[in-house]
C-alpha cells in the first residue's frame, strides 16, 4: 500500500470503524496509520523531555517489564499493519486499544512510552482489546508469534497490564464514541500530514530492507 493510495479523511475513518469488510483482501483500515501518527509523535515528545528534563521524567519501575533488550527494528506503522495481517482484528479493536493506552499512562503517570518498551505493550494492548471487542480470538500462542515474543512473555505482560490497569477495561459507547471523534480530529486538523509522513518513512523502510535481502541473496550465490 502506498501513501497516494491511502484516502486520508474523518469519513474514511468512520466509515472502517462501522463499515468495515472483514474480506482476506481487506485494505488495512485507516485508524492505524493514525494511531501509529499519534504514537510516533508522543514518543518524539518523550524523547525531547527526557533531554531536555531529566528530572521530569520519574521511572515507574513497574513497567519495565515492557522494556525490552534490544530496540526493534521495526516502525510502528509497520508493526500494526504486521498485526492487523495476522491477526485480523477489526478497526473497533484498535480504537479500544487507544483507550486502554491513554487509560495506562493515566493510571501510571511514571510511565513513558518509547522506542524500547511500545512494542510489547502494543501487543499486549492489543491482544487484551481483541478479547474485549471481538467474539472469537487467537490464543496468545498465537498473538505472541504475531508479536515476536514468547507465549510465557506474553502471559506475563498481560497479567503485569490488567494489574496495573487495575482492571478497568469496560468501555462504554459514549467513551467509544469519544475516542473516535478525537481521532477523526487527528486526521481533520492537520493530521493527514503526519499520516502521510509515517506511510512514506514505512515505505523507505521496506524498500531498503528489499534491497538488502537481494544484495544478501546475491552474495550467498556468489559465495
Amino acid at each position: 500500500m502506498t501513501a497516494s493510495s491511502l484516502t486520508i479523511s474523518p469519513r474514511k475513518l468512520r466509515s472502517d470503524l462501522y463499515s468495515y469488510s472483514y474480506q482476506n483482501d481487506a485494505k488495512t483500515p485507516l485508524v492505524i496509520s493514525v494511531l501509529a501518527s499519534l504514537i510516533e509523535r508522543t514518543m518524539a515528545r518523550n524523547e525531547r523531555i527526557a533531554k531536555n528534563c531529566k528530572w521530569a521524567l520519574a521511572k515507574d519501575y513497574n513497567s519495565r517489564v515492557f522494556e525490552c533488550q534490544e530496540t526493534p527494528d521495526m516502525t510502528i506503522q509497520s508493526y500494526l499493519e504486521r498485526i492487523f495481517r495476522y491477526t485480523k482484528a477489526g478497526p473497533s479493536v484498535y480504537v479500544v486499544a487507544y483507550v486502554y493506552m491513554d487509560r495506562f499512562r493515566q493510571a501510571n503517570p511514571g510511565f513513558r512510552i518509547n522506542a524500547r518498551n511500545v512494542h510489547r505493550l502494543l501487543s499486549t494492548i492489543i491482544m487484551v482489546a481483541s478479547k474485549y471487542v471481538e467474539d472469537m480470538n487467537y490464543r496468545n500462542s498465537y498473538f505472541a508469534r504475531v508479536g515476536g515474543l514468547t507465549t510465557k512473555e506474553l502471559n506475563k505482560l498481560e497479567v503485569e497490564f490488567l494489574f496495573m490497569m487495575g482492571f478497568k477495561l469496560h468501555v462504554n459507547v459514549s467513551v467509544f464514541e469519544s475516542y473516535c471523534s478525537h481521532l477523526e480530529r487527528e486526521v481533520s486538523i492537520g493530521g493527514g500530514y503526519h499520516i502521510e509522513r509515517t506511510l512514506r518513512c514505512a515505505e523507505d523502510i521496506k524498500s531498503k530492507q528489499v534491497e538488502q535481502e537481494r544484495y544478501n541473496s546475491i552474495a550467498r550465490i556468489l559465495l
